[in-house]
């Protein structure tokens, strides 16, 4: 066996090194797209909630002839209203975790339905401006 020789041949440091720049290049091109989708999702569903709120807010109207003041709030519709049905089981909050804003009567329509977006702050751009029902 003396003529036989080992021919495996692993990788170099500085080929492995070369890999992980590429990956890692490619991966700053890409995330900022997959965040930016987050971001828009999360907008999207508090549109979703904010439509179901007014869902429950017309069946309550239907019931009692009129929207809950703005001093009642949304948690009225938790609660068990005429016949014994709650409106919703629970309060939905934004995709941030912030509580809903409620106006009736509303600037914008009867009622108005709010979120201050990414920042729970009023006003803001992008992803940290306010979301209304109106829109």
């Amino acid at each position: 066996m003396q003529g036989y020789q080992n021919k495996e041949r692993g990788f170099s440091l500085l080929e492995i090194m070369v890999v992980l720049i590429i990956i890692g290049v490619m991966a700053s091109i890409v995330a900022p797209r997959f965040i930016e989708r987050a971001d828009e999702a999360k907008v999207d569903s508090t549109k979703v909630q904010m439509k179901n709120i007014e869902q429950a807010l017309k069946l309550y109207r239907l019931q009692h002839g009129k929207y809950p003041t703005s001093s009642e709030g949304l948690k009225v519709l938790t609660h068990p209203g005429k016949g014994g049905k709650r409106y919703m089981d629970t309060l939905p909050k934004d995709a941030w975790g912030f509580d809903f804003i409620y106006l009736s009567p509303g600037v914008h329509g009867d009622v108005d339905i709010l979120s201050y977006g990414a920042d729970g702050k009023s006003g803001g751009s992008e992803f940290d401006a306010d979301i209304g029902n109106w829109e």
